[in-house]
């Protein structure tokens, strides 16, 4: 007897379909207006998964902000063992966006209200400086609508947030090659720089087509130049030299005492090599716009109880 068997595809609709590779990365996607100073996006049990509330968001360092009880110390932190410096890689904004349906510039637009929230934290707490990894030297290879996006993005948080920096005291600096980034770009970096460099009361620094390797590579040109120049000798040549000539010597504390790294991934990512080696690292699973006040006590609070011996021991 002959037999033959046909295969039948019986779609499985249980698993949710794939999207298309363009779904988020396509030009309608990233220029789909999506703005988080009217809407908090807010987990519901709806068919998309996503229900939108209509709020006026506060500015990166609204007063009305700081004056909440929520952002007092809390009792498990002592305020004398802050870290001076605090580094962040802010990662998970398009898987954030993705579980959500929404398109991929939703989940950076919905990072920068974390990071809206972590600067006021950082502000109340005593914390000095804050430096976050917003676009990495790397990233340049990326799809350019999403690499449009984010440049239009940056534009738009300087230009809304540089009048409550200069009001409450906070400098801010830019590190990165910088001309790579749009012109337009360049002069609202350079005028907020200039416009908050006397205050004092707290450093927000932000890596803009920044790298690591970039940043030692930088810094060996600087120093070959002067010994070229005449100005240095061989043996002048030090680890204290080539951190004057790092980046971010744009700030007194130039090392990071913790490194906070969002969206579950365990590695720096090309991220300030020379400054973070003494840096203690966290990590944890939530994604970066999710992040809030209770990841970053739980931060702080593993952070306090760590012994930093810097390559000693004690007794």
């Amino acid at each position: 007897m002959l037999s033959s068997s046909v295969n039948i595809a019986i779609p499985n609709t249980l698993l949710p379909a794939k999207p298309s590779p363009t779904s988020f990365w396509s030009d309608e996607a990233f220029r789909r207006p999506f703005s988080l100073r009217r809407l908090r996006v807010r987990a519901a049990g709806s068919a998309s998964g996503v229900a939108f509330k209509e709020e006026e968001e506060r500015g990166l360092s609204s007063g009305d902000a700081g004056d909440s009880p929520e952002y007092d110390v809390p009792p498990t932190l002592r305020r004398e063992l802050m870290p001076k410096h605090v580094a962040v890689i802010m990662d998970g904004n398009v898987r954030w966006a993705r579980q959500r349906g929404l398109p991929s510039g939703a989940g950076h637009e919905a990072g920068v209200k974390s990071l809206r929230q972590l600067v006021e934290i950082c502000c109340r707490w005593g914390i000095k400086v804050l430096t976050v990894f917003a676009f990495s030297y790397d990233n340049w290879i990326r799809p350019q609508v999403e690499v449009e996006f984010l440049m239009s993005l940056f534009e738009r948080v300087i230009k809304s947030e540089i009048e409550s920096f200069k009001r409450e005291g906070i400098r801010i600096s830019v590190i990165g090659d910088s001309t790579k980034l749009p012109p337009s770009l360049q002069q609202l970096i350079h005028d907020a720089e200039e416009s908050t460099k006397e205050n004092s009361k707290f450093q927000f620094i932000v890596a803009v087509s920044y790298s690591g390797k970039y940043d030692l590579v930088q810094a060996c040109k600087s120093v070959a130049q002067k010994a070229k120049e005449g100005v240095i000798e061989l043996g002048d040549i030090n680890e204290s030299l080539i951190e004057q000539e790092l980046e971010t010597n744009c700030t007194e504390y130039p090392y990071p005492d913790l490194l906070i790294r969002t969206s579950g991934e365990f590695r720096v990512s090309n991220f300030l090599l020379w400054q973070l080696a003494y840096t203690e690292f966290f990590f944890v699973q939530t994604l970066w716009p999710d992040f809030g006040i209770e990841d970053f006590t739980e931060a702080l609070t593993s952070f306090q109880q760590r012994q930093r011996r810097y390559g000693g021991r004690k007794p």
